[in-house]
């Protein structure tokens, strides 16, 4: 097995935690021969600052180029003019659209040890597990018209949340096929009574529903969605919703962990393949895989994020796009592990509590693997 993995480290904690997973990634690789090689390109903030864009034109054909990307995260208060023409984030909806990648898959499962941390009662998040699966391609962020401008009543600005029945389509039938391989429940989430976008999303996923009599399917209003998320969360399997939906929701469900420094998550396009891993021929997906969080420009350069996330997304990576299941699986049985032993970083630890640094946290993992 040989590999071609593209890196794009990003901006802030981005870097740090980037360093971290591909360490990790390289301790396997020199256990399993797993044959993984590593090419970075920056994005973001950086590449702004480097060639005037935030997603130059050699980031987009490694991606091409590879079996699947690893991404940090971008942005910071240095590029944060809300008047600026070229912005970070650009290079983040620029990969997703450029690369087809239509589908973000998000697992949202506490751990045993970490059940304190969360804000919410133990009783509460204890035995959830939850995928949350968010439209990517589509909806307002990337509608058209969207632009500040001038009116007769001073400043305006519009955006436009459009989907076709086909983008949701296929993004609802993802949920039901996994949901085939989990506890066989979706629910989809829109806000039907008031958009016509939703009241479209409805009808197609209701359709959707009909090819997959054996799946338990439900509709639910976003606003309910948010307050059930929190109240009764073991209820949920997958969950599949629109764009900007699933944007804030998965970052609701981040504290049912108690960190969004744990959450890990895949962006899976239409680039499907077969690999021969492990002895055995495995179908495998391109994926951007990265951590649902930001760049953290508060912390950044204080060695203190916790880089689990970016480790897990990389297991994540490991599993869909490489069809190395074995791998994956050490690599997060790592992390369970050094949580069971009450490591911490510090978004994690409690009041009093030692914490690790970035790359003792990493280290951490790593001697985990070698053990």
């Amino acid at each position: 097995m040989s590999a071609k993995i593209a890196v794009f480290p990003g901006d802030g904690i981005g870097t740090e935690v980037s360093a971290e997973a591909i360490a990790c990634l390289r301790t396997l690789d020199e256990q399993a021969g797993l044959g993984l090689e590593f090419e970075e390109a920056i994005v973001g903030g950086h590449a702004i600052d480097e060639y005037g864009e935030a997603l130059p034109a050699r980031a987009i054909d490694l991606a091409r180029e590879a079996d699947a990307a690893l991404l940090g995260a971008v942005g910071g208060p240095k590029w944060d003019d809300p008047n600026a023409k070229v912005r970070p984030e650009q290079a983040i909806l620029g990969l997703r659209k450029e690369l087809e990648l239509f589908a973000n898959l998000r697992p949202v499962k506490p751990v045993d040890a970490l059940l304190g941390t969360s804000t919410l009662k133990e009783e509460v998040v204890k035995g959830v597990d939850i995928l949350v699966i968010r439209e990517l391609t589509g909806g307002i962020y990337f509608g058209q018209p969207s632009e500040r401008r001038t009116g007769e009543r001073g400043r305006e600005a519009v955006d436009t949340l459009f989907y076709t029945e086909g983008e949701i389509d296929r993004v609802v039938e993802v949920a039901f096929d996994l949901a085939k391989g989990r506890r066989r429940k979706v629910t989809s989430v829109d806000k039907a009574n008031v958009l016509s976008s939703s009241r479209l999303w409805r009808e197609v996923a209701a359709e959707v529903a009909a090819r997959h009599p054996d799946i338990e399917f439900e509709h639910l209003l976003v606003d309910a969605m948010a307050m059930h998320l929190i109240s009764r969360p073991r209820d949920f399997d997958v969950i599949v919703t629109e764009n900007m939906f699933g944007d804030i929701l998965t970052d609701e469900a981040a504290m049912l962990p108690g960190s969004m420094g744990l959450l890990p998550s895949a962006s899976l396009g239409t680039r499907r393949g077969t690999r021969d891993v492990e002895g055995a021929s495995r179908s495998v997906i391109f994926g951007l895989y990265e951590p649902i969080h930001g760049s953290a420009p508060d912390i950044a350069g204080k060695g203190i994020a916790n880089p689990l996330a970016m480790i897990l997304s990389s297991a994540m990576m490991l599993r869909t796009s490489l069809g190395a299941e074995a791998a994956a699986a050490r690599l997060e049985a790592a992390v369970a592990g050094v949580l069971a032993d009450g490591l911490r970083t510090g978004d994690l630890a409690g009041p009093g509590e030692k914490s690790l640094s970035t790359s003792e946290m990493g280290q951490a993992v790593r001697e985990r693997l070698a053990g």
